[in-house]
């Protein structure tokens, strides 16, 4: 489902060449479940945009589904992520002038594809959030809206979903409540899950564990089975 070979990220920050991840090799199988676990500014934010193909790499390759998105143009970097992507934000961003389930809808009515408004209140009602499904983002707390934003992020029935941090401004209940979500729904739908987290409670449900130091792969294990070294 995702293959990442020798991925390289450096910015110019000045007169000095930062490497935000240096020389990142690592694959996800189908259904897999990864979490991306290490201290802030070891680059897990960066490998997640880079794997989504929200940003382009200084080297290296990703392949998303099987496409190389090097090789890409933007418009079919944006069409493999309409058709294989989801992702979840940290901050929600949701639409304020639109109801959760218009939020909810948005992707599958851009894409063109199915019942918008049939599927938006099944995941809603997945999600614990049937009688809220009428309410603008205002009107919720942060556990909902971020409910609201998994719900829209698995709609389009993604093969792949991208979680930056999504239970980082949510206090412990919430926060457990939006795991638990992730986890029941990549095993519901058989989608892969590549989440970035400081929950390391969390990080041990997953199949597998990444953590990466100053942007480099400092450790890489399957959660049952321990840690195995590094090639």
């Amino acid at each position: 489902m995702l293959e990442v070979t020798e991925l390289t990220k450096t910015y110019q920050s000045g007169s000095r060449l930062l490497t935000v991840l240096d020389n990142i090799t690592f694959s996800l199988g189908a259904g897999e479940v990864c979490a991306v676990v290490g201290p802030s500014g070891s680059g897990k934010t960066t490998l997640l945009g880079l794997c989504a193909g929200l940003d382009s790499p200084t080297s290296g390759v990703v392949k998303l589904a099987g496409n190389d998105l090097g090789q890409c143009s933007e418009g079919e970097r944006a069409e493999i992520r309409r058709n294989f992507v989801g992702f979840v934000f940290q901050t929600f961003k949701l639409i304020p002038t639109l109801t959760a389930l218009q939020n909810v809808m948005v992707p599958l009515e851009l894409s063109g594809k199915g019942s918008a408004r049939k599927r938006a209140l099944e995941l809603l009602t997945e999600v614990g959030l049937k009688g809220r499904a009428h309410h603008y983002p205002v009107q919720m707390s942060g556990g909902e809206q971020q409910r609201v934003g998994l719900a829209r992020a698995f709609i389009n029935r993604p093969a792949i979903l991208f979680a930056d941090e999504p239970t980082g401004n949510l206090d412990t209940a919430t926060g457990n409540r939006i795991e638990e979500l992730l986890l029941d729904l990549n095993r519901t739908a058989g989608t892969a899950l590549v989440v970035v987290t400081h929950d390391l409670k969390f990080a041990q449900s997953c199949h597998r564990i990444l953590e990466l130091q100053a942007g480099q792969v400092a450790r890489d294990y399957q959660a049952a089975e321990g840690v195995r070294a590094v090639a």
